[in-house]
């Protein structure tokens, strides 16, 4: 197998510092190794010959998370609990408009009780129609 140059393998290893610190310069911070040849500016074929960087960073990777998942994770939790809040938000405030619209039937029920009781005739917008409507329609005949 081809080695590597050690200029290329130093590229590599800085790298991968970079990316398990969570200090990415070119990348998304990911720990895949496209990230790796990536953030050290050499190809995949080439990442793919230094077989000993690949090893180490195997080893180093396994399965732990790295920041921006971490990261990534908490802001998920966030997210789930912020629509938990709105979705019970927006219960309460159909419960509310409900209520609103219950009391405003019943203030207008009253009103008009009392108006009634009073004597009074309604005033307003509405305006009663008149029962006789043909002579309203002497443009038909």
């Amino acid at each position: 197998m081809t080695t590597v140059t050690p200029e290329t393998e130093k590229k590599l290893r800085d790298a991968m510092q970079r990316l398990l610190t969570g200090k990415a310069k070119r990348t998304d911070g990911r720990l895949i190794k496209t990230n790796l040849h990536i953030e050290a500016g050499v190809s995949r074929a080439t990442m793919n010959r230094a077989t000993a960087v690949l090893a180490e960073w195997d080893c180093a990777v396994g399965t732990a998370s790295t920041p921006r998942d971490a990261q990534l994770v908490g802001l998920q939790e966030s997210v789930s609990k912020l629509k938990k809040a709105v979705e019970k938000l927006r219960e309460e405030n159909t419960a509310l408009k409900r209520k609103n619209q219950a009391a405003v039937t019943v203030i207008a029920e009253l009103s008009a009780q009392i108006r009634s009781a009073r004597g009074e005739e309604p005033t307003g917008t509405v305006t009663p129609l008149r029962k006789d409507r043909a002579s309203r329609r002497h443009w038909r005949s």
